[in-house]
């Protein structure tokens, strides 16, 4: 294949992104890619198949409408799975051929293989039918992404053990389930099951649910969940799983135990960096198999980069886009791309979603930061009660003195996407007063933000903070 600026090796966000921010400004880029479709685990095995299964879930089943309207979809469990499945595949297709046209579109060259590093920033690639090549590169970007964590004492190669990647090829809807794992793919599993009708068991060992959120959320979660039928065991760490004969018995350590149908553990990930033979090339892991990685995104060889999930938290999608365009000016000395956004918005795609960005109550208490919260329920916003979405909140987190906007946590339909105006306001420094004064689209969600920002003034003004001007405007 000869000599290229930049050589690439994985196709996810991280690696696309990177290949297409050098070949932008001109550079000659070649991606090495050993699976059959280009994009990454988000496009074949993560984000995207699983937001898809949680729409066409929720879609097929009615689930967040049977109260509302008393009807649902009767689908049968064999033909609602392959109704998932297929929506699951034509999405995946659909975005793996828009990676595919994005490094056409950059002139990238897609080199089909499995990747091992060489000497002096060379890549040799072991083609699909045993060819090798050898590829040389100015720079040389590992973002190989990272994989299911498996522990010692489960046993994968049980066909009712899955991991987060192989739960996506089920046989069939199982009748119950006990999810390990109470983080956010743990958490977004069970809710998908539930909506199944499939009974769930959700068990960790952390007392509440995605530890890294506002465990006033988390606690917010943890209870729509058991409303919704759910069994959310916390503080329960796992001591065994096993089969006997037909039955799967999960044990926790306190000797209670449960006979799913199913297993699926969902609790950490390990670096794809196995076969690399980044020890040989001189590039340090830490013990889970991750790529250490300075400021720059540079290992500890220079002129080898490392971004994504390979180089660990926090393994968000956007987050390992941005890395890997970092990375790229960096290792070509582009003025452009400086640095990470350091204030990335998290989603976290249950049923219903959890988003969140900035400080936490924890936090800014940590911090020793005078503060203050607002909150508004999707309880008291129309356009919830007309979609029969109304379970959850959004909270505010700001500076007692100045009002200014420290966080925003939120539980509830689209959090996701509502968390973006937050974030946008912290971005810029700005004080709760922007959604006091912004006209929001009637009904929307988004209205929700002023009604929080209100609560926020009415708990300053009974705090005896300055509010700094109008404290009961009428809702």
């Amino acid at each position: 294949m000869g000599d290229f600026d930049f050589v690439v090796i994985g196709s996810g966000p991280a690696g696309e992104k990177g290949a297409a921010q050098a070949a932008y400004f001109g550079k000659r880029v070649a991606i090495v890619e050993r699976a059959v479709q280009p994009g990454g685990a988000p496009v074949n095995t993560g984000g995207i198949p699983t937001k898809t299964l949680r729409e066409a879930a929720s879609y097929l089943t009615g689930f967040r409408r049977r109260d509302l309207y008393g009807v649902g979809l009767g689908l049968t469990p064999e033909l609602t799975l392959d109704r998932l499945r297929a929506r699951a595949a034509d999405v995946t297709e659909t975005m793996a051929s828009a990676v595919r046209a994005n490094l056409e579109r950059h002139k990238i060259e897609l080199v089909p293989g499995v990747a091992a590093l060489g000497k002096d920033r060379s890549v040799r690639v072991t083609g699909p039918d045993g060819s090798e090549a050898l590829l040389r590169g100015e720079a040389v970007l590992i973002a190989t992404g990272s994989r299911p964590l498996h522990p010692p004492g489960i046993d994968f190669a049980d066909p009712d053990v899955h991991d987060s990647d192989s739960v996506l090829d089920l046989d069939r809807i199982p009748k119950s389930v006990v999810v390990i794992g109470g983080g956010p793919v743990g958490s977004e599993f069970a809710s998908i099951f539930t909506a199944l009708g499939v009974e769930v068991a959700l068990i960790d060992m952390a007392d509440r649910l995605i530890p890294f959120a506002d465990a006033e959320i988390s606690a917010m979660l943890r209870a729509i969940f058991i409303e919704m039928g759910m069994q959310v065991r916390l503080g329960s760490p796992l001591a065994r799983v096993e089969r006997s004969g037909a039955t799967l018995t999960v044990t926790m350590a306190d000797g209670d135990s449960l006979e799913p149908e199913m297993v699926l553990f969902a609790a950490g990930r390990v670096g794809n960096t196995e076969g690399l033979d980044c020890e040989q090339a001189g590039v340090k892991l830490d013990e889970r198999g991750r790529v250490l990685v300075d400021h720059h995104y540079q290992t500890s060889v220079p002129g080898i980069f490392a971004a994504g999930d390979v180089i660990g938290p926090p393994a968000l999608g956007s987050v390992s886009a941005e890395q890997g365009r970092v990375a790229a000016c960096h290792a070509f000395g582009i003025p452009f791309k400086e640095t990470v956004d350091d204030l990335p918005p998290f989603g976290v795609y249950s049923i219903p979603e959890v988003g969140m960005v900035g400080m936490t109550e924890e936090d800014a208490a940590a911090a020793a930061i005078r503060y203050q919260v607002g909150r508004a329920r999707f309880s008291d916003n129309a356009r919830s009660q007309i979609a029969g979405t109304t379970e959850g909140m959004i909270k505010l987190v700001l500076r007692s003195d100045d009002r200014r906007l420290l966080g925003v946590h939120i539980v509830g339909e689209e959090a996701s996407e509502l968390i973006h105006q937050g974030q946008a306001v912290i971005h810029t420094g700005g004080t709760i007063d922007r959604f006091i004064h912004a006209t929001f689209n009637m009904p929307t969600r988004s209205e929700a933000y002023k009604y929080a920002a209100y609560d926020a003034l009415q708990n300053l003004a009974l705090a005896g903070a300055d509010s700094g001007g109008s404290q009961s405007e009428e809702r």
